[in-house]
């Protein structure tokens, strides 16, 4: 009888989950697969919404969780929770002993897992490696992870070709496009009614869907750049907003403090959210005029649902977009401008032809079926893969 190859996949945040749920589930009902779960960061955290809660719900068994997140947004509590992720992955993964791990994206938390999975000498599936993010100290760690991994899932082909000129060799990377849209094409969507009742909140005529996260490369920008986008917000009339909040990342927390405040002035018309789920946003999506912010999902999820998206200053500077989306500096006047163009009549049309760069969903089975069918053997001793050729 053929063993069960053992597949751990570690997810430490609410967005990070909802892209890899698809690939979960794939891996759980995939009988020649076992499932491995270990929850850390942002879901164990009650600050965040204790999200591993959903993950339970989801129907799938969590085998670890892992302590790590400080009761601090400064660079030394972050830097300090780095190395506690560490120390209690290398736990984890002892006690597990996985025959692949599976990580996606470029946050701490998972820098701190691949770290600890290096030193044991256990294979790294890396997701959405190659993109580029000029404004975050995730970009740094999305290309450090990608070093560290064996295989790579990208989301497009110019993504591919950015992780190969990283050294990493062409047979052991696969464009796969971004499992975030098999939400959207296997999900049941609410309806708007359903929507507005597990909001409890009415929408409007108009909505926009607001997502703003610090700048990591940037000192005390935060929340200085939120301010004046609050400025210009306040320039819209009839509009309702729902707020979404940051994650655990340096100075996030002054970014909730003034949500808050924000949406006390006028909280039928204000919504704010510590987590909305992957159901709950991308239903959302289907009845917001715009995503605004620096979200990734303004660049990849936004313009699968036809609507434009206002992205804020340098956060994803350097990410493949969609005509969608219009770039404006973290300044009010540029922020009022963009809105101008999108409620104009022409960026309205211009968005029913829009293509989005990410693809159009079925990632996850595609990985899923490259880590059971992928040799393991010899996975660890890598090659650099030289595009100027041997000296």
């Amino acid at each position: 009888m053929q063993t069960q190859r053992k597949i751990c996949v570690v997810t430490g945040s609410r967005a990070e989950y909802g892209l890899l749920y698809w690939l979960i589930k794939e891996i759980q009902d995939d009988p020649a697969l076992q499932l491995q779960l270990i929850v850390t960061g942002m879901h164990l955290s009650p600050e965040f919404g204790l999200t591993w809660k959903q993950i339970e719900q989801d129907g799938f068994t969590i085998n670890r969780k892992v302590e790590m997140l400080l009761s601090s947004d400064t660079s030394v509590g972050i830097g300090k929770s780095t190395g506690l992720g560490i120390i209690g992955f290398a736990d984890a993964l002892q006690d597990l002993q996985p025959d692949v791990l599976v990580v996606l994206g470029d946050r701490f938390e998972i820098f701190a897992a691949v770290q600890a999975a290096m030193m044991h000498r256990i294979p790294i599936a890396h997701i959405h490696g190659g993109e580029i993010t000029e404004g975050a100290v995730d970009d740094a760690l999305r290309h450090a992870i990608t070093k560290m991994s064996h295989l790579h899932f990208t989301a497009t082909e110019r993504y591919r070709q950015r992780v190969i000129q990283l050294g990493e060799s062409p047979q052991r990377v696969f464009n796969v496009g971004t499992p975030g849209l098999d939400n959207i094409c296997r999900l049941p969507l609410l309806d708007k009614a359903q929507l507005e009742k597990s909001l409890d909140f009415k929408l409007g005529e108009r909505n926009l869907l607001i997502t703003f996260h610090p700048v990591t490369l940037e000192k005390a920008t935060a929340a200085a750049q939120f301010d004046r986008l609050l400025k210009a917000l306040d320039c819209l009339d009839d509009v309702h907003l729902i707020f979404t909040q940051p994650n655990a990342d340096a100075d996030g927390r002054v970014l909730i403090d003034m949500i808050e405040q924000y949406r006390q002035r006028c909280p039928e018309r204000i919504a704010s959210y510590i987590s909305l789920g992957s159901l709950r946003y991308l239903s959302a999506l289907k009845y917001m005029d715009a995503v605004v912010g620096n979200s990734s999902s303004g660049l990849i999820e936004a313009p699968a649902f036809k609507i434009g998206t206002i992205n804020i200053g340098d956060r994803q500077k350097g990410r493949l977009c969609a005509a969608s989306v219009i770039h404006c500096a973290p300044e009010t006047d540029a922020i009022v401008q963009a809105f101008h163009t999108l409620f104009s009549e022409d960026f309205q049309n211009s968005l029913k032809t829009i293509a989005n760069p990410y693809g159009q969903g079925g990632a996850s089975s595609a990985i899923k079926e490259l880590l059971k069918a992928q040799a393991l053997e010899n996975l660890l001793k890598k090659r650099f893969y030289d595009l100027v050729g041997e000296d």
